[in-house]
């Protein structure tokens, strides 16, 4: 099996890709500290087609080197806004029509696998703090919350796979299913 070449992938180009219809999901990120973590997150975002990156809190925007880095690009081609107060971002999240999910370890959260992601809304997905989660504030504002079932001894996924694990999730439920 031979692999493919860059040019043999046929991307977008961003101007192609900012025209291109988008996954009805925004993602939201709550106080996420490391810049490389956002850099990694905007080009998940972008590969799988997100509408918007809303950046909240302690959260770095571009430009920025570090985020650079993992990004490769995508903050070009992902658009994105910062709200210092991420309640301000919900609040105007709501007003536009989104259903607000927290993907968190949670009471009464729902087990992604068991989620039921509907083609006719739009979601905003809340990802937190590298170290605290989603913070207590927007926790008690969210509409739904979401678990990623895990198996092993660790409390947790890496943000970034959290982010990628979900979003191909809704992806599948949303445009392939």
């Amino acid at each position: 099996m031979r692999k493919l070449k860059l040019d043999e992938l046929n991307r977008a180009s961003v101007t192609e890709f900012k025209a291109q219809e988008k996954l009805p999901v925004v993602v939201v990120l709550d106080n996420v500290r490391s810049m490389h973590n956002v850099g990694s997150l905007f080009r998940t975002c972008d590969g799988f087609a997100v509408e918007k990156v809303y950046l909240c809190g302690i959260t770095s925007q571009p430009p920025h080197r570090e985020i650079e880095k993992t990004a490769l690009g995508a903050t070009q081609s992902i658009s994105w806004v910062y709200y210092a107060d991420p309640l301000l971002a919900i609040e105007q999240l709501r007003t536009d029509g989104y259903k607000i999910i927290a993907v968190e370890q949670a009471e009464k959260s729902i087990m992604l696998n068991d989620f039921e992601a509907n083609k006719n809304e739009k979601y905003a997905l809340i990802f937190g703090n590298e170290v605290n989660g989603v913070s207590d504030e927007v926790m008690n504002v969210i509409d739904a919350c979401i678990e990623i079932p895990q198996f092993g001894t660790k409390h947790s996924f890496n943000i970034v796979v959290s982010a990628g694990i979900v979003l191909w999730d809704f992806f599948s439920k949303i445009v392939v299913g």
